[in-house]
């Protein structure tokens, strides 16, 4: 196997241990006296429903909803696509399903959400007064501020009455469990998919601040305090940490010693530090990251956040002899490209210019170095994998 090779081993050895046929089974609760209402939402919404049908003893009914173009055939729950990274009216429409549904269960029910990343967009009902088109332009702001998911997500959930716990509220007086797969950092119940069925410790002042911290006009109306208590059993099933540990067997497995990161922050300034990192590591060594990094976006080109990273990475690695690398996010989308990431290696001519104009996915394409899976099943946020 050539070194490509290995990249591509190590990363799907991490990624495939979050599918949710591998994780699902050992968290399902028991099936209630009553109705199962199987609500599903995020980019791994449909494997993840599909894994409960597979297994569910009795009643089961629901909904599922994730991004336009998923593969969406279940048997007994319905699949409703919905859009992402920007929700529109069809996220709007998939919120109050879903709020619908829960509000119809009852005492002896069950009402069993199934949560990953990507929800807080496909299941968008912006606060009393907020009007859609104000709360896209809102969404696109911060994600193009470099502003962290962690504080978008903290925004998002003080001009909803969907997320910050509402669901869970809704649910109320059935029996709500959440099983959920973490794309974010920390695994903070609050902020995967802006916690629909998670208690809130953030509050408005916080959410004002984190506007006024990137410049972006705050909208007069919508805003609202969440919950700081919510009923229900919350249950996490995959994260960052399962898919690196993974990864690293496999490298283990393929000769390499292993150093393992977690990590947060601006993608280029992340990928010249691990450049450096490479650099400094003697042959044989696999440094292996998760983490969801940022992209303050100030060009017209098109990528992602694994893009400009790998990008910013290959810049810093010009005459470094021997290191290649890959990162590509876990769902297989990063950002505004079809692919899951890049491959990269020393030296990148003419990258200076296309990363200036946020370009790194277009300077990819023209040196065949995009790694397209399509979407994968899962979303436990980026994977990098530096090997020398």
């Amino acid at each position: 196997m050539n070194r490509r090779g290995h990249l591509e081993a190590i990363w799907r050895a991490g990624m495939e241990a979050c599918l949710p046929e591998r994780v699902l089974a050992p968290h399902l609760p028991e099936p209630p006296p009553g109705r199962t209402i199987l609500l599903a939402l995020g980019k791994a919404a449909v494997p993840m429903a599909r894994s409960v049908e597979a297994r569910w003893r009795g009643d089961l009914s629901g909904l599922a909803v994730a991004p336009h173009g998923s593969a969406g055939a279940l048997d007994r729950v319905e699949f409703l696509p919905a859009a992402h990274p920007l929700p529109d009216e069809s996220s709007v429409a998939a919120a109050e399903r879903l709020l619908a549904l829960a509000k119809g269960a009852g005492a002896e029910d069950l009402v069993l959400v199934l949560l990953s990343g990507g929800a807080s967009s496909l299941a968008c009902l912006p606060g009393e007064g907020l009007g859609l088109a104000e709360k896209r332009r809102l969404t696109s702001d911060l994600l193009r501020s470099g502003a962290s998911v962690r504080e978008i997500n903290c925004v998002r959930r003080h001009l909803s009455r969907f997320k910050g716990g509402r669901l869970a509220l809704a649910a109320a007086p059935a029996r709500l469990a959440t099983l959920a797969i973490s794309d974010v950092v920390g695994d903070s119940a609050e902020d995967i998919g802006s916690g629909p069925t998670a208690a809130d410790p953030s509050g408005l002042g916080e959410a004002r601040a984190i506007l006024e911290l990137y410049a972006i006009a705050a909208p007069g109306r919508g805003w609202s305090e969440t919950p700081d208590e919510v009923p229900g059993d919350w249950r996490l099933v995959a994260n960052a940490a399962l898919a690196l540990d993974s990864a690293a067997k496999e490298a283990r497995r393929l000769g390499y010693r292993v150093h393992k990161l977690e990590c947060e922050g601006e993608a280029r300034e992340v990928g010249r530090e691990h450049a450096g990192l490479a650099l400094r590591a003697g042959p044989g060594t696999a440094l292996i990251s998760g983490g969801e990094l940022t992209v303050t976006v100030r060009g017209r080109g098109r990528g992602g956040p694994n893009q400009e990273y790998a990008l910013a990475a290959a810049l810093a690695l010009a005459g470094g002899e021997g290191i290649s690398g890959l990162a590509a996010d876990t769902d297989g989308i990063d950002g505004d490209s079809e692919a899951a990431g890049a491959f990269f290696g020393g030296g990148a001519p003419g990258g200076e210019a296309a990363l200036a104009a946020n370009d790194s996915g277009g300077w990819f394409a023209e040196q065949g170095g995009l790694f397209v899976t399509g979407p994968t099943g899962t979303n436990v946020s980026d994977l990098r994998i530096l090997l020398t």
